[in-house]
C-alpha cells in the first residue's frame, strides 16, 4: 500500500518534534524517526489496527505515547492525525472529523 501524510498530520508531528526537542537536544528528531517508522510498516500492515473512532484505524507508536490515527481507501494509506494519547479522550474524538 502507498501512504500519504495529510497536512493536519504534518502539523501534529511538527508539534510533537516541537515538545520534544524542548525536552532535550535531539529527542525531537528521534521522536520524529520512532514516528516515521511506525507510519511506514502501515504500507505492510495498514488495515490490522483497532478503529476506535468511527471509520479510523489506529496505530499506537512503539516508543513514544502517540497514536496515529488513518483512513484506507483503495490501496493508500492517508495519515489523518498523529495525536498524543494523553490527552483526553474527548479532545481526540474533536480532533478527529
Amino acid at each position: 500500500m502507498r501512504i500519504e501524510i495529510l497536512d493536519t498530520a504534518q502539523r501534529d508531528l511538527v508539534e510533537g518534534f516541537r515538545f520534544y526537542e524542548e525536552q532535550g537536544v535531539g529527542l525531537g528528531s528521534y521522536f520524529l524517526t520512532s514516528l516515521y517508522s511506525d507510519i511506514e510498516s502501515l504500507s505492510v500492515y495498514g488495515g490490522i489496527h483497532n478503529n476506535p473512532y468511527k471509520h479510523y484505524y489506529r496505530l499506537l507508536s512503539r516508543r513514544f505515547p502517540f497514536a496515529i490515527f488513518y483512513t484506507i481507501q483503495e490501496d493508500m494509506v492517508f495519515i489523518r492525525a498523529v495525536l498524543d494519547c494523553r490527552r483526553s479522550p474527548a479532545w481526540i474524538r474533536g480532533r478527529l472529523p
